[in-house]
């Protein structure tokens, strides 16, 4: 294991069901990329928090992790909660270098996806 991880954080639900899709995208990134241990978090409603997952890295000896808001827009958890979210978790843990990734829906490679894929499958 290297010293750096990556949290996917997402919003959470009451339907557990409806993380799947985090969870593979999850799964494909830690076969991707073995040596980084890569998390699952939630903003709400599931778990683990994204305080209790950037706890656990630490724990775990990561000491550069990256967060990756798996959000389609900049919302208000996004542009309101999540900074006061990090800025608290930089005071618990001073140690650790986090970088912030934008939300994936901010990522034109993923729009382009989206659009390609409602190309082909919807034939319209």
């Amino acid at each position: 294991m290297s010293d750096q991880a990556i949290i996917l954080f997402a919003h959470g639900a009451r339907d557990p069901d409806w993380a799947a899709p985090f969870r593979i995208i999850k799964q494909q990134l830690q076969a991707a990329r073995p040596e980084v241990k890569v998390e699952l978090a939630f903003q709400e409603f599931m778990t683990p928090s994204l305080e209790a997952a950037v706890a656990q890295s630490a724990a775990q000896g990561a000491q550069r992790i990256v967060l990756v808001p798996l959000f389609m827009a900049q919302g208000g958890h996004l542009k309101q909660d999540l900074p006061l979210l990090v800025a608290k978790i930089r005071e618990q843990h001073p140690q650790l270098e986090l970088r912030l990734m934008p939300a994936i829906g901010d990522a034109p490679e993923v729009l382009q996806a989206i659009t390609d894929w409602v190309l082909r499958s919807a034939s319209v």
